[in-house]
């Protein structure tokens, strides 16, 4: 099934979407993309139901062929001081203003977001499983979260970030248990109680 294109033809539309807001280690990170209304590819879906081949060769078409799009992050640092919820909202607002083209209106994926200025939104639940800008950011955000992730991992191998990217497998929370946390874990999750 193809998504859906603008949901205002003829406006400047960006989608926006975020990856990691789940997980217990590493930045939020969010993306912004604005498409060609043309733009067409039978393949894009939203991230999580793609497989990681697919999301590698999706990222390359959407980076390639995408009118423009950002992706920036909120660290860990800053999710503990704001919260995981305005993170996201503050990496996605960073990812909106870094488009080289300012976009005429935003199609968030969600049900909440903090309004960018000047610019309108809508919330779309299941956005990046309904229209293709946003389904593009979702491609972005995870490909470039996960990337990030298994760089980490390198650092520090005992977590298992290159298989779990920081979300709360049980052995990634046995490890937290067994070595503690490390600079990237984000310390206003509560992990104990995860366990088991």
């Amino acid at each position: 099934m193809m998504l859906s294109g603008n949901y205002h033809p003829g406006l400047i539309e960006a989608g926006v979407d975020e990856a990691g807001r789940g997980c217990l280690a590493g930045p939020v990170f969010a993306a912004a993309v604005i498409l060609q209304e043309s733009f067409a590819d039978e393949r894009l879906n939203d991230s999580k139901k793609l497989t990681e081949k697919q999301r590698d060769v999706l990222r390359i078409i959407i980076e390639n062929e995408a009118v423009s799009w950002a992706v920036a992050v909120a660290d860990q640092l800053e999710i503990d001081q704001i919260n995981i919820l305005n993170a996201s909202h503050l990496a996605m607002h960073r990812a909106i203003e870094a488009l080289k083209i300012r976009p005429q209106f935003l199609l968030i994926d969600g049900n909440r977001f903090k309004p960018y200025p000047e610019i309108d939104h809508i919330c779309v639940v299941k956005g990046d499983a309904t229209y293709r800008s946003i389904a593009a950011a979702s491609v972005l955000a995870k490909t470039h979260r996960d990337d990030f992730m298994r760089s980490a991992a390198k650092e520090y191998p005992e977590y298992g970030w290159e298989q779990n990217k920081g979300y709360p497998t049980e052995a990634h929370r046995l490890a937290i248990m067994k070595f503690g946390m490390t600079l990237f874990h984000r310390r206003s999750f509560s992990i104990q109680h995860k366990l088991f």
